[in-house]
């Protein structure tokens, strides 16, 4: 393949690679994502590269539609989600999965939060810190300790701390994760449904 042919096709796939790929992650128009730590978030490690947003439009279709990820996430953060009908007073904090390499953001994040408002639960999805490397984050003073632990721990004292300006019960709060999001079989590593409920819901 000559130069010229390589460039060609370079120049062709680029836009492709281009639309696929934002610089960030944000959600739809309405909300705000707010960071959960002030400043650097503790035990902050460094990740592969800076945060992407890319959408599966044509490979990996699930139920035959596209779906967006996110990573590697260094910065996490908190989107609240208002019931669209009758107040609950419920509130689930929402913790999508992807291996601890990425975060599937719509399928396990603003779709469960779009059914969840609808049934007058407000909902907070958290961008927790993956590294992007497929790696169980780490960190803290415990070798088992994780970041990702740290960041389900902040965002539901957040969520807590909020809960009369959110027109939350501060005892209806719960949690739902999926895969690394909800891992309960190793609660050492990332127990969204099993240390941080037993730790704040006491």
């Amino acid at each position: 393949m000559t130069r010229r042919s390589i460039l060609a096709l370079l120049a062709l796939l680029a836009p492709a690679a281009l639309s696929a790929q934002a610089s960030a992650w944000q959600p739809s128009s309405g909300y705000t994502q707010v960071a959960i730590w002030p400043g650097t978030p503790p035990d902050a490690q460094p990740i592969t590269g800076p945060e992407t947003s890319v959408t599966r439009e044509k490979d990996h279709l699930v139920a035959g539609k596209p779906w967006t990820y996110i990573g590697p996430v260094s910065q996490p953060t908190m989107t609240v989600y208002s019931p669209t009908g009758k107040n609950t007073g419920t509130a689930v904090v929402v913790f999508p999965g992807g291996g601890y390499s990425i975060l599937a953001i719509d399928l396990e994040g603003t779709e469960v939060c779009d059914w969840l408002t609808a049934k007058g639960i407000t909902c907070v999805l958290s961008k927790y810190r993956v590294p992007g490397d497929g790696k169980e984050p780490r960190s803290g003073p415990y070798p088992k300790s994780s970041m990702a632990l740290e960041d389900a721990q902040r965002t539901l004292g957040l969520v807590r701390f909020h809960a009369a300006e959110w027109h939350i019960d501060p005892h209806r709060i719960g949690v739902l994760g999926f895969s690394a999001g909800g891992r309960t079989r190793r609660p050492r590593f990332w127990p969204a449904t099993y240390e941080v409920c037993r730790d704040r819901m006491a």
